[in-house]
């Protein structure tokens, strides 16, 4: 058996680009505290703000507006609780689509919070969260919509502008999971229209641990973490200097990463090759707009969690979902949301690529999926014949 593995699961945590081991390392070394007003201190502070403004670059918003967290999950918390605990909004609504982490801060069970049902391909229904919105307005309920901008699982991106016009229109707020977006597709914070969005440094080649959540300057946000003045009072305790540093640099070179088109190409030809392997594959919103990375695919009768053993064993990195279940493999609620049977839920695998895929790397794993879906890879049938 061959020692070599093959990386597809970047969607859960993206390989950490070689420069920004350095700048952590370098940071390491160099230590200081950013709140301290001696040279040591001055410097770390200069490359916590050079960072800020690398992230803020990535996704045109004002350096100012950036709030330093430590992922995505964090920021998604602050979005929803910082709005809600401070009265500066009444209501949350969200899809049935979201992260983990967003789901529980906003707590579903709660009668302050509604569910906003998607379609078949997990996107958001535009007509029912016009009535919602409409239906608040009349209660004088000021609403906070939080929906991703692609999702994690399927890789489906939402008509963000469209959200954006309709809340606005009833006077509420949206903020954007945009985690899993940034460094795969445009992103513009400005140009949408939003008034919060999370990022996380981890899926754009980052180190894990550091994330961010960009908020509007006008916007009441009470703090979830208090006791210092950090982040302008809205994110208690000393900075992640290097987590922070290596953010910065990551967003640097995603903002000057080209291989979408690439990545695609590749992405193309997987599907493609699994459809030709089994005609039967379900390829979730096969034909709606999604991140040119990502493919989420199922065979009715399979079960991902023997699958993904298999494809492990062979060599293949790859999930069943969101990274973010204490290792577990379950039924994932994204599927659920979208109508998918219980069965074919379960049967889905999520394979992600990144900026070290290669077509090699689609030929070899293609052949190890058609042996755990016990297909003869058409490939090496024809190379024997």
């Amino acid at each position: 058996m061959s020692n070599k593995r093959t990386y597809l699961d970047w969607n859960a945590t993206a390989q950490v680009y070689p420069e920004v081991v350095e700048a952590v390392t370098e940071t390491l070394r160099d230590g200081g505290n950013a709140s301290s007003v001696h040279q040591e201190g001055r410097k770390a502070r200069s490359k916590i703000e050079l960072a800020r403004e690398k992230v803020a670059g990535l996704v045109n918003a004002p350096a100012r507006d950036i709030i330093f967290t430590s992922g995505g999950s964090e920021a998604n918390a602050l979005a929803i609780k910082g709005l809600s605990y401070n009265k500066t909004v009444s209501r949350c609504m969200i899809s049935g689509v979201e992260h983990p982490s967003l789901i529980e801060s906003a707590n579903p069970a709660a009668a302050t919070t509604t569910v906003l049902a998607v379609d078949a391909n997990g996107i958001v229904d535009l007509s029912a969260l016009e009535s919602e919105l409409a239906a608040a307005e009349k209660l004088n309920e000021r609403v906070l919509v939080s929906v991703m901008w692609a999702n994690n699982e399927t890789g489906v991106v939402q008509p963000i502008n469209d959200i954006v016009q309709l809340a606005h229109a009833h006077n509420g707020l949206v903020h954007s999971d945009a985690v899993q977006a940034v460094g795969k597709v445009a992103v513009d914070f400005e140009a949408s229209g939003l008034d919060l969005m999370s990022l996380s440094a981890h899926k754009i080649g980052g180190p894990q641990g550091t994330g961010a959540l960009v908020v509007r300057p006008d916007l009441p946000l009470a703090a979830m973490i208090k006791g210092g003045g950090q982040e302008l009072k809205r994110r208690a305790g000393t900075e992640n200097l290097s987590g922070i540093a290596g953010f910065g640099v990551a967003a640097e070179l995603a903002a000057q990463a080209k291989n979408s088109g690439e990545t695609a190409i590749l992405r193309n030809k997987l599907e493609s090759q699994i459809k030709a392997i089994r005609s039967d594959a379900i390829i979730f919103a096969e034909q709606r707009e999604r991140l040119p990375n990502t493919t989420c695919v199922a065979i009715s009768g399979t079960n991902a969690e023997t699958l993904l053993i298999m494809l492990d064993l062979a060599g293949f990195a790859v999930s069943s979902g969101s990274a973010c279940s204490s290792g577990k493999v379950s039924t994932s609620h994204v599927l659920t949301a979208m109508g998918v049977e219980v069965e074919l839920a379960k049967a889905a695998i999520r394979i992600s690529l990144g900026w070290t895929t290669t077509s090699s790397d689609i030929e070899n794993f293609i052949e190890a999926w058609a042996k755990a879906v016990g297909v003869p890879c058409p490939q090496k049938a024809n190379a024997a014949a």
